[in-house]
């Protein structure tokens, strides 16, 4: 499905606060057209009627008093009212005059003292008038100021409703807006969470980062402002289309040309513009990725000398972001206010030829009101092409973001089970397990090895040897290609991930820490750990010790990662949390190799107590910390090559053995 169709369905879930803004959008745009119809009434039906037919008459109501009669205008004779002789108020050019004769035709005027001359083509009439004083003027004015301050406080009423209802409009579409990006914001986190470990391994954090935020951001532009201007717009044109065929259908027609230009060049600016902002997304997910990457590596960055080269890699990345924000820039320059520029100036030739031919034929003049009506209108007219043609940028922007975020959201996850089982005893089997990270490059082969409830499984070997591998496919981060993995005689696919790690706790090499306190990493902010059991799990890693001197305790607070902490007391913390989750599978991986020798030491008594009841696996280089395992397994380029305890390993005088006497030579040397 199409980025812009899959938008519209996220627009669909807010469906009725969409539905009622464009409701008030409609009223809001309804009441603001309605200003040009007042003006033109008042302009020709009140200013410009004076030179209508007045009769004269008995009743001064609605009438104006000249040469002692009373004269009123034909419209304001109510029904059955009797007329007397008519007369006639004519303008000759910045003069009126008064005259109770009847014009056989109208055409151009000229005044001689108190008389007025009528030509149309050969014809010539001639009349006798009477020149208009100011205040003589004023008194045929004078019954029309009641209509006319009517008319100006509709036009102002109707300004207010159109006000409120656009207020309420913006309002809503922007509250739709705001909780569509927070709908759209929770899918993608909450699908990041079921992405497989392995999609992570190619894809920086900055990408993923740039996808939640600043791709987001766009398409919450593309609600917020597109989709508004745009509806806007919409329903802008098509009120001033009807309001102008209600005016001059021939002219409105002429109008029309308007829209398939605007269509054409909405197609042309999308192939250039997508083909831009694809590149520009692109790069800004480059940009945040490498900026995140330098922000962790600033230690190593600035140790190794290595600014420079670093600045030049990011200065790549911006060179061609901008490059692109300039193509971009320039397709915009090129064409949006140049073309609305053109299209206005074309409508006008056409208008102004159009009234220009009119008004060369005496029976099709057009009233001032109505020429101050179109030119309002047309006006009008280009302000919402103005902001069809201006969004068109975001509109981009926001497709191709679309693209983006939902490109991850395809992306196959697993969803979360909520399904719990009873505690598993901790029977682990490897059978025949062979697991490979890219296809057809095996890191581990045929491996076979069986773990009973409360044992302790040691894995050593050299790097790459394949030991975290096995703990990642234990763990489930990860499923092997051949064999199987079996927990108490059931096999662990058949077993939700969740469900199965809820029963697991694992110790990294390199323990991360969220922001927060001591307790809260140590609780992850689990209900069911209580701040009893996180105190019992810290003081069961001899934690009290070495947390005893700081100003808050355990409530700490820890900054991201840890960075504040030892690479000690973040390990100890990252112990107590495995063992404040009491799991039946406990997994080290090579959790004290970043502990000093009297920390260590503490671990190793509560290991002592907390093994107990547990399966516990441990990947450890040092290897005087694993005497006591009831099973070492050696491994060497992803195969078992010797298994047994650590006397029977010694005893058989192999790989093991020789790893262990180096490393305690090398202890020897050291001491």
């Amino acid at each position: 499905m199409k980025p812009g169709k899959r938008l519209i369905q996220y627009a669909l879930s807010y469906k009725k606060i969409i539905f009622a803004a464009l409701v008030m959008l409609t009223i809001s745009v309804a009441t603001d057209l309605a200003g040009p119809f007042i003006a033109k009434n008042v302009i020709d039906q009140h200013i410009l009627g004076i030179e209508s037919v007045w009769y004269e008459t008995s009743s001064s109501r609605n009438a104006a008093k000249f040469n002692g009669s009373y004269y009123k205008r034909e419209t304001n004779f109510s029904k059955g009212e009797p007329k007397g002789d008519p007369a006639r108020i004519l303008q000759v050019g910045s003069k009126f005059v008064f005259t109770d004769e009847l014009l056989a035709f109208d055409g151009k005027r000229s005044l001689n003292k108190d008389v007025l001359t009528i030509t149309q083509g050969a014809k010539t009439a001639e009349y006798q008038v009477q020149v208009l004083k100011g205040n003589e003027l004023l008194r045929f004015y004078q019954p029309e100021i009641p209509s006319i301050i009517q008319l100006l406080l509709l036009y102002f009423g109707l300004l207010v409703v159109s006000a409120i209802f656009q207020y309420g409009e913006r309002y809503l579409l922007q509250q739709s807006a705001n909780r569509i990006i927070q709908k759209m914001r929770e899918d993608v986190f909450n699908h990041i969470q079921r992405l497989p470990i392995h999609y992570f391994d190619n894809l920086p954090a900055g990408k993923v980062v740039a996808r939640i935020t600043n791709d987001t951001e766009a398409i919450r532009e593309l609600y917020v402002t597109v989709l508004a201007a745009f509806f806007t717009s919409a329903i802008y044109i098509s009120g001033i289309y009807v309001a102008l065929f209600i005016l001059n259908p021939k002219l409105a027609a002429i109008c029309l040309l308007l829209l398939p230009i605007l269509y054409i060049w909405m197609l042309v600016y999308r192939k250039f513009a997508s083909k831009y902002n694809r590149v520009i997304r692109s790069r800004n997910s480059d940009i945040n990725a490498m900026i995140n990457e330098s922000i962790q590596g600033m230690s190593i960055i600035q140790a190794f000398g290595r600014e420079k080269e670093t600045k030049a890699e990011f200065e790549k990345l911006n060179n061609q972001h901008f490059t692109y924000q300039n193509k971009l820039l320039t397709l915009n320059s090129l064409t949006s206010h140049n073309l609305v520029g053109v299209l206005r100036n074309l409508i006008f030739v056409a208008f102004i030829w159009y009234f220009g031919a009119q008004s060369l034929v005496p029976s099709a003049v057009i009233s001032l009101g109505m020429l101050y009506a179109f030119v309002d209108y047309i006006n009008r007219l280009f302000e919402p092409v103005q902001g069809v043609v201006n969004q068109l940028a975001n509109l981009e922007q926001a497709l191709v973001a679309g693209e983006r975020v939902f490109k991850l959201l395809d992306e196959p996850g697993e969803n979360v089970s909520q399904e719990r089982i009873p505690r598993i005893k901790g029977n682990v089997s490897f059978k025949n397990v062979s697991f490979a990270y890219k296809e057809g490059e095996y890191v581990l082969k045929n491996i076979n090895f069986s773990a009973k409830q409360g044992e302790t499984i040691a894995l050593v070997g050299h790097t790459g040897s394949g030991k975290s591998s096995i703990m990642n496919l234990l763990f489930r981060f990860y499923d092997c290609q051949k064999g199987k993995i079996v927990i108490d005689g059931k096999d662990i696919e058949c077993i939700p991930r969740q469900t199965l790690r809820n029963h697991m706790g694992i110790v990294l090499q390199d323990p991360y820490l969220f922001t927060g306190t001591i307790v809260s990493n140590v609780s992850l902010q689990d209900p069911s750990i209580t701040r009893e059991k996180v105190e019992q799990a810290l003081k069961d890693v001899g934690a009290a010790r070495v947390f005893k001197n700081l100003e808050n305790g355990y409530d700490e607070p820890v900054i991201e990662k840890g960075s504040t902490l030892s690479s000690g007391q973040r390990q100890l913390i990252s112990f107590a949390r495995a063992l404040a989750f009491n799991p039946a599978i406990l997994i080290l991986d090579e959790a004290t190799s970043s502990i000093d020798t009297e920390t260590e030491a503490l671990i190793q008594e509560a290991m002592e107590v907390l093994k107990k009841g547990r399966t516990t696996f441990i990947i450890a280089h040092r290897l005087s910390t694993i005497r006591n395992a009831d099973q070492i397994l050696v491994l060497d380029r992803g195969s078992i090559v010797e298994q047994g305890t650590h006397d029977e390993l010694m005893a058989l005088a192999g790989k093991y053995h020789q790893m262990y006497q180096l490393q305690q030579g090398g202890a020897e040397l050291a001491g």
